[in-house]
Parts: C-alpha cells; structure tokens; sequence
C-alpha cells in the first residue's frame, strides 16, 4: 500500500511539473535559473554566516 501511495504522490508531482512547464513556456528555463540561483545565493549566505559565528567563536576562547 505504501508503495501505491508513493507512486501516487510522483505521479501527481510530475503531472504538476508538466502543467507549470506548458504554463510558463519559454520562460521555464529562465524561472529555473532564477529558483536555482536564489537558493544557490541563500546557502553560500548562510554558510558564510556559520563560519563566521564560528570564527568569531574561536577567536573568543583565543
């Protein structure tokens, strides 16, 4: 059963990949660099956060 279900939700997840895909048309790749680069940009921000914490963190007990 947990196997129908899962096939299910993909199913459901590619179909509405389609949609958007046939919605936004040629502008899809371009909403895809976009998504891709924002979270690029949100991860190297937050890493650069946590190594500094951590720098400042060791430049403390120092």
């Amino acid at each position: 059963m947990k196997t129908v279900l899962q096939f299910i939700l993909f199913l459901a997840i590619a179909i509405a990949a389609i949609a958007v895909g046939v919605i936004v048309g040629n502008y899809g790749l371009w909403y895809f660099s976009w998504l891709i680069g924002t979270a690029l940009i949100v991860l190297f921000a937050t890493a650069g956060g946590v190594l500094f914490d951590t720098q400042q963190e060791q430049h403390e007990i120092i």
